[in-house]
Formats: structure tokens, sequence, C-alpha cells
């Protein structure tokens, strides 16, 4: 799409990820001129296909941006739907929850395959160029001897000048790191006490799925837990997040003998579905989870940070790459709307933005911490069963009242500030209704319903009023 915008600047992305792929080619698409520079090979040639390969789960704030950009259909070939959440117990009992109401659905795609459709998608655009193998150690912004704009600065290459520079190098950023060091710029980063390793579930012999593939599947076991993704033609990404250490660990699993009988003690029923098990987990390395967040996300006009590198999360409530995604549609909104032409119009757009993602970065986070210990521990307990229940009888009757906290983020644009404020509302409510008596032998009387809508009503009007930091339990993945 091109917006008619006649200008001969010409614009850095850093990080030739989903992200900064996605971002470049929406300011080419806008009129500039853009390079692409990444630190990694290039991933479309031999074994350069490196790092996480976790499925990632697409929602609404996704698709919104990859439409803008012209990239929906095409995507739409790699995605598998995902109707809801396939809870297994250790007796290998299997218990269904639905996303959301008629045809909503989350999509499994696999990283890798959207970061090739972007990436060439990018380099097709004829004002933009990709560059591999160039690793960014940070910017110089110039503003003397005649010179204007911001230097990129590389490890063994020339500095090249730029207009601007976009920050889309990921959760150890070069870019925030040269950003850190600027005058009241806030920064924090925090590694949750467990990791991840990625298992392979194999096609069957038929070369189908061996489990329901409309479904994310999670064996929750209190601290820890695994979770699969399917995969076009039949495959699943299995994926074991537990502690690095204790009792439960990835510490005390040491042989071959350790990993089968920690999956006969934990896991019994995918057993039979792993085949490749000792060799994947051999294969695999042990990663870690971080989050970060900080503030400003701009310096002036020269320098901005988007996607992990501004808001890197955890992947528990499935939002990580959506919200990336999403800071690349208002932040070219915002090109569209105000057309800038000068540094002091780009500072205003770049400072608006600031203002407009950073609670929306904030809110996804917490909401992302918050929901690892709620798929951990609460969604094969009997209450939040019951909850969640509830909830549907709620919002099936009083659509316009309530919306589950995860259809707000996953199936809706409001901010994810807004919907993090409006789930903490329901979750009082649900806190009073699942304080009542007998309440899992009543929980489908319409009395119930009544209650929870009355009860709402006085936490909207402020008749009543929340005072202590709530337990959210509407999550999810």
């Amino acid at each position: 799409m091109k917006t008619g915008i006649p200008n001969q600047e010409h614009h850095a992305v850093v990080g030739a990820g989903l992200v900064g792929s996605l971002l470049g080619l929406m300011l080419a698409q806008r009129g500039y001129k853009v390079t692409i520079y990444d630190r990694r090979a290039d991933p479309r040639k031999g074994k350069a296909i490196e790092g996480r390969s976790i499925n990632l789960a697409l929602s609404d704030r996704g698709w919104r941006a990859l439409e803008k950009a012209g990239l929906a259909e095409k995507v739409r070939e790699i995605a598998l739907p995902i109707k809801g959440r396939r809870m297994h117990d250790h007796s290998g009992n299997e218990t269904f929850q639905a996303y959301g109401v008629g045809n909503q659905c989350i999509y499994s795609v696999s990283r890798s395959g959207l970061n090739l459709i972007l990436v060439t998608a990018a380099e097709e655009h004829p004002s933009l160029e990709v560059k591999f193998d160039f690793i960014s150690t940070g910017y110089t912004i110039e503003d003397q001897d005649g010179m204007s704009g911001v230097t990129l600065n590389f490890k063994n290459r020339p500095d090249i000048l730029h207009d601007r520079i976009f920050g889309a190098d990921g959760a150890f950023s070069a870019i925030r790191g040269k950003m850190t060091r600027t005058n009241r710029f806030d920064f924090s980063q925090q590694y949750l006490p467990h990791g991840y390793k990625e298992i392979f579930m194999s096609a069957n012999s038929q070369g189908g799925f061996r489990i329901s593939e409309d479904g994310l599947h999670i064996w929750p076991r209190g601290n820890f837990m695994l979770m699969a993704l399917p995969n076009p033609g039949g495959t699943f990404t299995c994926t074991l997040f537990a502690p690095f250490e204790g009792e439960e660990s990835f510490d005390n699993i040491k042989s071959n003998g350790d990993v089968m009988a920690f999956f006969e003690r934990h896991f019994p029923d995918t057993i039979q579905h792993l085949p490749n098990l000792i060799d994947d987990w051999n294969s695999n390395p042990v990663s870690s989870l971080c989050t970060v967040k900080c503030h400003p996300w701009n310096i002036k006009s020269r320098v901005v940070i988007i996607g992990d590198a501004a808001h890197a999360m955890v992947p528990f409530f499935g939002q990580g790459m959506n919200s990336g995604f999403e800071d690349c549609t208002i932040l070219s909104s915002l090109i569209d709307e105000s057309k800038p032409n000068s540094e002091a119009e780009w500072h205003s757009l770049l400072d608006k933005y600031t203002r407009v993602r950073k609670p929306a970065g904030d809110a996804i986070l917490d909401l992302a911490l918050h929901n690892y210990i709620v798929m951990r521990d609460k969604t094969g307990d009997p209450d939040y069963l019951i909850q969640k229940r509830i909830e549907a009888r709620i919002a099936a009757h009083h659509p316009d009242r309530w919306k589950p906290l995860y259809s707000l983020v996953t199936f809706s644009h409001i901010p994810y500030a807004d919907a993090w404020s409006r789930g903490e509302i329901q979750q009082a409510v649900m806190n009073e209704i699942m304080a009542s008596n007998d309440i899992s032998e009543n929980w489908e009387k319409d009395e119930i319903i009544a209650q929870a809508i009355k009860l709402l009503d006085a936490f909207e009007s402020g008749t009543d009023t929340i005072d202590r930091p709530l337990p959210l339990l509407s999550t999810d993945v």
C-alpha cells in the first residue's frame, strides 16, 4: 500500500525477525527507503534457521497487522486453527475448554515458516533491502558539523548513516542497550526460575496427527507443565516448562533413565507419542525465559524500539508476537495520520507512540507472567473449571456486559491495559460467586447469573470497591 508520501528519508530497521520484517515492509509501503539489518545469516539458506522454534499463537491483533500489510492470505496457508485447550490429567483423561464462541479460534503457526514469509515479502518491495550478517553494536545520533540523522554502528563493518533507526532486535536488543545509557531511561529485566525444552512429536504411521489437532494440549502438573501445538503435516511441537533447580527440575534430569522416569511419572500418556524423546532431549537445549520493561521507547525523533526490544514477555498468554505486530499497526497508523515531514513532526509522532504503547506493553507482560501460574496450577483444578463454566454462562446470557478476559485480549483490539482493568472487575465478581456455599452443586442455576450481574453493577457503580490485588484466573494461552 503506497500512501503517496514523497520523501527521500532512509530508515534502518535492526532485526529481520517477525516484527522487524513486518515493520520494514510497512515503512516501505508508506514511501520510505528502508534497509533491514540482521545479525544472523540468511535464514533461507542452508542450516541458517536457528534459535527458538516454539510454535506461535496468532490471534486477532496479529491478523489485523498482517491484513494491513497485505500478507494475511499468504500466512493462512501455514496456519492451523486451534479452537481451545485440551487439558490432560495424570490418569490420561482429557477436558476441552473452548477459547471463544462460534468460530472464534487462534492459529498455530511455525515461527520459522512465518519469518520466511515476512522476510521474502519485505525483500520483494522495491524500496527495501535486507542485509544479513550485520551485527549492530548501537548507534550515534548526529547533530553537528552539518550532519543530521543517526549513525548505525556495526561489528567489523563500516558505520552507516540513516534518518531513523527502528530497533526490532529482540529481548537482548543492542539498540535498547545503547538507549539505557541515555539520561532518565528506565530499564528492568527479570528472569523466571523456569526454563523450557522442546520435544518433537512425529506424525503417526499414516502421516496424520497422533492427538487432536484442533487444540492446544496442556499437561498441568503444579510447578511445571508440558504443552503441544500442531504443525502442518501431522506433527506437534511439544514444550516442557519446568524449574531450572529443585526436586522436579531440569537440573535433576541428568541421564536417559532420568528422562524416561520423569515422563513415566508425570506424563505417562505421552510416551507412546514421543518416539524420539531421548534424542530430542539430548539435542535441544534448555532455554531461559526473560521479561523486559523500559521507558521511553524512543529517543527524540531518531531512535525507537518495538516488539520484544521494548517489551519482551514470557509466552504464556500467546501475545508476544501479536503485541509486536500491534506495535507495527499502531506506528504505521500514526504515520498515515500525521504524514511526518520534519524532525519535529517525527519527534511528536514517536512520543505519541511511546505514550500509547508503553501501558499496553506493561499490561500484557504482567498478564503473561500471571498466566503461567494459572496454567500450571489452576487449569486442572475442579473449582477453576467450575468458574470457567459459570463465566461462559454469564457471557452467553449477557454478551453486552460480560466478556472473559481471554476474549478481550485475544479476540478484540481494545488496549491491553483496559482488558486487564475489566478482568480485575470481573474476577472480583467471580471471587464472590465462588465463595458461595455449595457452588459446585448450584453453579448451573440462573440465580448465579443474576447474582453475578448484580455484583457487576455494584463494582461498576463504585458502591463496592476493589481494594486489593486480585488473583486473576481468567487466563490463558
